[in-house]
């Protein structure tokens, strides 16, 4: 899952930038890898690769600013079920 999520990462919104410039844990927004706009992007890729529902009160950094983050919440959305 992490994988997935960082090369989408990399290849969606890092293009010519170095992917050692983005760790686990840096805060998408405060790098520049993301924008609002990109949020939303994000999102969608999330919801259709790992087949979740990304709620509006799910919206915040603690959920979603880091690769990371991402995983976490991922991980608490899907319970015990498998995600694809």
């Amino acid at each position: 899952m992490r994988d997935v999520i960082k090369g989408f990462i990399l290849d969606n919104f890092m293009m010519g930038r170095s992917p050692d410039e983005l760790t686990d844990s840096d805060s998408l927004l405060d790098k520049g890898v993301i924008d609002s706009t990109g949020v939303l992007e994000l999102v969608g890729f999330i919801e259709e690769r790992f087949g979740v529902e990304v709620k509006d009160e799910d919206l915040m950094p603690e959920n979603l600013d880091s690769i990371n983050n991402l995983v976490g919440y991922l991980e608490r959305k899907k319970g015990s079920r498998v995600l694809k």
